[in-house]
């Protein structure tokens, strides 16, 4: 490790002597020869992250990641195979040598000290200027066990290494616009919540079994151990502050990445993103939602851009705040957008660029009455997936429909509490950031999406085609056949549908004359 760490540093001290041809903004002012610590790079946002930063702040010092073993490849392994991905391509073109800043340290925030040797916190505490903790388990029917150590243990060990730093600026505890789902109106503050150090105790002192019995009493408002166990996070960083200089960022729903560092970036199918999978594959024909509720939704890069530049606020901000500092990265008061407005959009964008290997055609709808939603899903998702598992065993093939659908309704049944309620979540201290930014930053780092930009045509085709390559491992090569494809399912869609209707007035026929 240390001969990979010394080679490493010589190469970045060569590497810092290269300067940027621009002069720098405000933000790459700030963000000239720190050195950043990043739990969670490995995950979605935090590929972003790590990305965005050596692109746009190449002179920054270094970049600690903490990343673990993980399905038979080593830490640094899998280091390698993320700078290999599409995402880092204009690093690999532009400024390859900015690769050897990021320096991975083998480690888990479900570990004592970080999973770390004392030389590697020792580095740590005498380099790092800007925390960022992105670590989290995203699973929303996670155990509560699990949800705890991941999402509350792993703060509280990652918080109890960034006291020791003896240059911190800044510690940005990423958490979620809907950790909170309490209240109607979420404000950009810490609401009271239970001592987190006792739920950490109880999960720990409890066998699986008794966890379970009382986790839904523990849980309730909240709809699952995702949501409660970020809003408990939460408060183990305020009562840091402001010993601590830390602050919290919300993001709302995260989409593909709008433009940066290639537009429609994605790597996995959480949120709207599977939703729109299901619909384009042709598995999911009914979402219980209100299309008139918020679409809270924010790309992945102007997330990212915003997490940046707040860091960069809190660091060099004059004021004294009373409270920490927390940002919603939400839309509310810019743009309002609608669910069906999304659901919309992303099925005229799939007509015209299809999924490989749809089932069905996609014509799924969302339904605002759950009983109407329930007959949808019974007669066009259920049934159906008995008919097919059906004739595969009829031709003796291996049955898949009803498993995946109960995998489906699973999920569906988890994202339905957002598609069902209304939450108003402020975001005047987003507003009030990008208004405090100089034109260059907000050029660099755009913090503002706009509704026109969001549910445009051409965002929502770079998303789909994101799925499709990244995602789904699809080749665009493919299209002209999913076409030929989709169209003969459109036939044979249309013909069931209206033998369907001929069976009913067929049945309506014969009941009537024989009365």
């Amino acid at each position: 490790m240390m001969e990979g760490l010394n080679r490493t540093s010589s190469t970045i001290c060569e590497t810092s002597l290269i300067a940027m041809d621009k002069p720098r903004s405000n933000i790459q002012s700030f963000y000239k020869g720190k050195t950043i610590f990043i739990t969670g790079a490995s995950g979605f946002m935090g590929k972003v992250l790590v990305e965005k930063l050596l692109y746009s702040c190449s002179d920054l010092n270094k970049i600690y990641v903490l990343m673990r073993a993980k399905r038979g490849h080593s830490f640094d392994s899998r280091l390698e195979d993320i700078f290999k991905l599409p995402l880092f391509q204009r690093i690999r073109t532009e400024k390859s040598q900015v690769l050897n800043k990021v320096i991975p340290f083998n480690g888990d925030v479900c570990s004592d000290n970080l999973g770390l040797t004392d030389e590697q916190c020792e580095h740590l505490i005498n380099e790092v200027n800007v925390v960022f903790h992105c670590a989290a388990s995203l699973q929303m029917d996670a155990k509560l066990k699990d949800a705890v150590e991941m999402n509350v243990g792993g703060t509280k060990r990652t918080l109890d290494l960034a006291k020791k730093m003896k240059h911190l600026q800044v510690f940005l505890q990423l958490s979620t616009a809907f950790c909170h789902v309490e209240q109607k109106e979420l404000d950009e503050r810490i609401y009271d919540s239970p001592n987190p150090q006792d739920i950490m105790r109880l999960v720990q002192w409890l066998d699986e079994d008794k966890i379970d019995l009382i986790t839904p009493k523990l849980l309730h408002p909240h709809p699952n151990t995702y949501t409660y166990t970020k809003y408990l996070a939460e408060t183990l960083v305020a009562n840091e502050y402001p010993n601590l200089p830390c602050c919290i960022a919300r993001p709302a729903i995260v989409l593909p990445s709008y433009k940066e560092p290639i537009p429609g970036w994605v790597d996995n199918l959480n949120g709207c993103v599977g939703l729109f999978a299901g619909e384009g594959k042709g598995v999911i024909r009914s979402m219980h939602c209100n299309g008139n509720y918020n679409a809270e939704v924010i790309p992945v890069d102007i997330a990212i851009n915003t997490l940046i530049a707040i860091a960069y606020k809190i660091a060099t901000s004059q004021e004294n705040s009373k409270s920490i500092p927390v940002i919603n990265i939400t839309q509310s008061d810019i743009d309002r957008i609608m669910f069906k407005e999304i659901f919309k959009k992303s099925r005229e964008i799939i007509y015209d660029y299809p999924f490989e290997g749809q089932i069905w055609y996609p014509d799924g709808s969302i339904h605002s009455n759950k009983f109407v939603h329930n007959i949808f899903l019974f007669f066009f998702q259920i049934i159906p997936a008995y008919l097919i598992d059906f004739l595969m065993l009829l031709f003796r093939q291996k049955t898949f429909m009803v498993r995946m659908q109960n995998q489906i309704l699973k999920r569906l049944t988890v994202l339905q509490y957002f598609t069902t309620r209304q939450w108003k979540l402020c975001n005047k201290n987003i507003i009030a950031l990008h208004n405090g930014m100089s034109s260059t930053d907000k050029k660099i780092f755009p913090t503002v999406i706009y509704k026109s930009e969001i549910i445009s045509r051409s965002y929502f085709k770079h998303i789909i085609l994101g799925m499709r390559q990244y995602c789904m491992k699809e080749d665009l090569s493919t299209l002209p056949k999913a076409r030929r494809h989709q169209k003969m399912l459109y036939v044979i869609h249309i013909t069931i549908i209206y033998l369907f209707y001929f069976g009913i007035l067929y049945f309506i026929y014969n009941i009537m004359l024989k009365w």
